[in-house]
Parts: C-alpha cells; structure tokens; sequence
C-alpha cells in the first residue's frame, strides 16, 4: 500500500467514525489489531468496539491537521471539535500490516475554548 493509500485510509476511517459507519472501520482494521490510549491498553478489536466505538455521537467534527506517513508508519493529528464546543488535540500513531490497520496508539494533547488553552485537573 503506497503512502498516499494510507493517508486515504486514515481520512477514510475518520469519516466512517463520524458517519457512524463501523463496518468500514472494521474491515480497515486487521484481526489482531490492537488499541492503546492513556486509558485503554493494547484493546483487542472486539474490546476497542466495546469500549470506544459507542461513544462516538459527542464530537461534532474532526479538523485533521497533517499526516505523516514512512513505510508502513503513520501519525495524525488532529483538532477534535465536541457538539458542546469544547476542543482538544490529539495525536495518533498508526501501524500498518498489508492494507490493513494493526495498532493505534493515541497521544491526547491540550484543550481549548473558544480558542483559549483550559488547563485540566489533576
């Protein structure tokens, strides 16, 4: 799969994710694909449909901000838009096995307000 193919593939999976349209996201992913975020680690497909995919209807949009892709290595990142109005960045760490995803490592970044930086608890 050329560079250009997996950028496609990642734009593509971010519009099914929005558009709601898990089989697309399913059939991109491999078998043994895995997820891992600072909440979740190394999910199996099944578990990462379970946990995650249900919690898609809050974001109103993703604005993907560049992508990088090297062999069969990608990262995005993007500025998440909530139907709420609350932003935040993210990163995300894509691993590639033939045309099919195998590992998503997410990387959460900063969240803005109307423009403005909101420091988080903790």
């Amino acid at each position: 799969m050329a560079g250009a193919n997996k950028a496609e593939t990642i734009r593509r999976i971010f519009a099914a994710y929005l558009a709601n349209d898990r089989a697309f996201v399913e059939n991109a992913f491999s078998d043994d694909f895995r997820f891992t975020s600072p909440y979740d680690d190394a999910l199996d497909k099944p578990a990462y449909f379970e946990r995650c995919w249900k919690h898609s209807d809050w974001i109103e949009r993703h604005e993907l901000e560049r992508i990088f892709v090297e062999g069969d290595e990608a990262f995005v990142t993007y500025r998440c838009v909530a139907k709420g109005g609350r932003t935040f960045r993210n990163t995300e760490f894509f691993a590639f096995e033939d045309d099919k995803v195998k590992r998503i490592d997410v990387y959460f970044g900063a969240a803005y307000d109307n423009g403005a930086f909101v420091k988080q608890p903790g």
